[in-house]
């Protein structure tokens, strides 16, 4: 199963997020973002599952929480970041 990391610019903003997307009946889960994806010290992400994505995105816009970056793994393993709108 593909996982996304939804990256959020502080733990409270992480929390609102997961919090909405919870609320809406996704399930989401707040993590240390892996070191490498961003060049800030204390970012956290919230992880969302593939299947879930494009709904999550739409939650998350709709709520005015609008995500730093996205990431998702590759066919290799890495984290390659997501364009979204």
């Amino acid at each position: 199963m593909v996982n996304y990391l939804i990256l959020c610019r502080s733990l409270t903003y992480a929390q609102r997020s997961a919090s909405v997307l919870d609320r809406a009946g996704i399930p989401a889960h707040i993590v240390r973002c892996p070191k490498g994806l961003t060049t800030e010290g204390c970012s956290h992400c919230v992880r969302i599952s593939g299947r879930a994505f494009e709904r999550a995105l739409e939650t998350l816009l709709r709520a005015g929480l609008k995500p730093e970056q996205i990431f998702g793994k590759n066919g290799a393993g890495a984290f390659e970041e997501v364009a979204f709108a």
